[in-house]
């Protein structure tokens, strides 16, 4: 069975633990950096990505988060967790930790809509996902290696490039747990090879 940790620094963390556990993974809350080496893949929740990148400077995780990508390790950014795998923020210099090769935008769907459910195809998972949004960013560039998993309104909101998975919303928030399984078969498949 893979162990799948969750960033526990800041947002919906019980939500994606029972997912998790759901789709017959181990789940672990990281709350140290030391934790890191006991998972196999790791979820980046929504939240606040400024409060969560404070966060992750104040008890040293960006060396090791960035080390985690280098081995090979599935992540998957949820929400605030897309913005940090990001490599490029509209209207900000420096990534996060800058994995993905994908343009984000903060907030894109206005105030209006600060939160909301719509149905999406997800490519390879679901053709009818409930998928809540909020105050959610967007993808508004994927490169090459990027593949495109969900569109709204014509708006990238999943995508996945190699081991990296990312969502404009939180697939925790509701009882359909086929994106979370989705990534516990990355991590599955990821770890085969480690030992293949």
């Amino acid at each position: 069975m893979v162990k799948i940790g969750i960033l526990g620094l800041q947002g919906a963390v019980r939500e994606h633990v029972r997912s998790i556990e759901e789709s017959g993974a181990e789940a672990a809350v990281i709350k140290k950096v030391e934790q890191l080496s006991e998972v196999d893949g790791l979820i980046i929740p929504g939240g606040e990505s400024t409060a969560i990148r404070k966060l992750i400077d104040k008890y040293g995780f960006m060396d090791h988060l960035k080390e985690f990508a280098k081995q090979g390790k599935p992540m998957f950014g949820t929400c605030a967790g897309l913005i940090l795998l990001a490599k490029h923020i509209v209207d900000y210099k420096e990534p996060h930790i800058g994995v993905m090769d994908i343009t984000v935008e903060r907030n894109s769907f206005g105030r209006q809509k600060e939160s909301f459910e719509a149905d999406l195809a997800i490519a390879g998972v679901a053709d009818d996902f409930t998928a809540v949004f909020i105050r959610a960013p967007h993808i508004v560039k994927a490169g090459e290696n990027v593949e495109i998993l969900a569109k709204y309104e014509e708006r990238i909101v999943a995508a996945r490039e190699g081991q990296f998975l990312g969502c404009s919303f939180h697939p925790e928030l509701t009882d359909d747990h086929r994106l979370t399984q989705y990534f516990v078969n990355m991590v599955e498949e990821a770890k085969s090879k480690q030992f293949a």
